[in-house]
């Protein structure tokens, strides 16, 4: 087996109530059209109502009222959403419902549907139909036919350099793309991710292949509910072959025109010619863990998907508290309770639903990442989605996770 990997990591720690939340008056979704083969330069008058029906509506959507921040004037992303990670309300959104080209942010749903069917240490000789397929231009890490891979190492692959070639390998392993496609459509189905239709696993350019803000959220909420989803997107730099990889999330590893953003801890970023740029991120500051996806900036300059989710995230950490939600994020289909089940909660004490809240002390640590020496903020530990009994998610219960161990690297 290969020597461990060095590896950096900026990740949060969050001890929650439940990351996934429930809301028992919930809106029923309304049936989205059959993808389009390109997407239109408007967002559609009637979108999906998942999540509350001020989602289905285009344009900007947030309760400003005395106290609540005004939001960023120059923002140019066709979609994009801001939400409570823990509680599940929308803060605000501007087209959240809105089926766009994803790019590789729908490798989100692929690492949150793969990664617990094969162990880390597994390894896989690559095979050159393992590679069939991958699109010309498509992002990779540079997977060598012949030449054998752990699983952690393609998942780095995945995650850090967004490589496409490491998507098809891990597919093969997985009976193939065909099937890996429609395990991902099932999984975003049971996410209640209804404006997502997969056609590749890996966020390449596909007619019909799209995607929206909300479900991307969706997609991040669900992954980072695994220890490995946390590690993987949180990693900032590792040794890859003979060399180092780093994560081209700019919030997470910096660039000339973009700083690290205080807190951040993933999740995924894409950029293709359908899609533009796309990023979903997340990050913790003040005990207060948001979410954040930008869907394709009108304004092209350099690093602009990050420059705007910055934006938002300072806007919602200032907002959080004191504006009132829009929507929340739903649970998955198998999460939500019996009418039986709802009216226990109920009896049983406040609801953790859209408007309730867990406690989540937060600590922080430093430690230094690769060779670059970055710091750290700490590790997700709690909130996580409960599963009980008959697959039932209850409102009230706590459970979080296990202490996730604070691992320090070496320069």
């Amino acid at each position: 087996m290969p020597a461990p990997k060095k590896t950096g990591r900026r990740s949060l720690l969050v001890t929650s109530a439940a990351l996934l939340s429930l809301s028992v008056t919930a809106p029923a979704a309304l049936a989205a059209p059959a993808p389009p083969a390109s997407p239109s330069a408007t967002p559609p008058a009637r979108m999906s109502t998942v999540g509350g029906e001020r989602l289905g509506q285009p344009g900007t959507q947030v309760n400003l009222a005395p106290g609540v921040p005004v939001l960023p004037k120059d923002l140019t992303a066709r979609s994009w959403i801001v939400s409570d990670a823990e509680s599940g309300q929308v803060l605000a959104a501007h087209n959240a419902h809105w089926r766009l080209p994803p790019a590789s942010t729908l490798k989100m749903l692929f690492a949150d549907t793969l990664l617990p069917r094969f162990p880390r240490t597994m390894e896989h000789k690559v095979a050159p139909a393992d590679l069939a397929g991958v699109g010309a231009g498509s992002s990779v890490v540079g997977i060598t036919e012949g030449h054998a891979y752990t699983v952690h190492d393609l998942w780095l692959g995945v995650f850090l350099r967004s490589g496409n070639d490491a998507v098809h390998v891990l597919s093969a392993m997985n009976q193939g793309v065909a099937q890996t496609v429609k395990d991902m459509q099932n999984h975003a189905d049971e996410l209640q991710a209804l404006d997502t239709h997969v056609v590749s696993p890996d966020g390449y350019d596909e007619p019909g292949q799209v995607s929206s803000a909300y479900d991307l959220t969706l997609f991040a909420r669900s992954g980072l509910q695994k220890k490995d989803f946390r590690d993987y997107c949180s990693t900032v730099s590792a040794k890859f072959e003979s060399g180092e990889i780093r994560n081209t999330n700019r919030l997470l590893s910096g660039d000339t025109d973009v700083p690290v953003y205080q807190g951040i801890a993933g999740v995924k970023n894409g950029n293709t010619t359908n899609a533009g740029a796309t990023f979903t991120g997340v990050a913790e500051r003040n005990g207060k863990v948001l979410l954040v996806t930008v869907m394709n900036p009108q304004k092209h300059e350099h690093n602009e998907v990050y420059k705007e989710t910055a934006k938002l995230f300072d806007w919602g950490f200032q907002a959080v508290g004191k504006v009132g939600p829009v929507g929340e994020l739903v649970p998955p289909k198998s999460a939500a309770p019996s009418p039986a089940q709802s009216g226990a909660g109920a009896s049983a004490g406040p609801s953790t639903g859209t408007g309730g809240s867990g406690s989540r002390p937060v600590a922080g640590t430093t430690t230094r990442s690769g060779s670059r020496g970055v710091g750290i903020a700490a590790a997700i530990t709690g909130g996580v989605l409960v599963l009980l009994a008959g697959a039932a998610f209850l409102i009230n219960r706590r459970w979080p996770l296990p202490d996730l161990m604070r691992r320090r690297t070496r320069p």
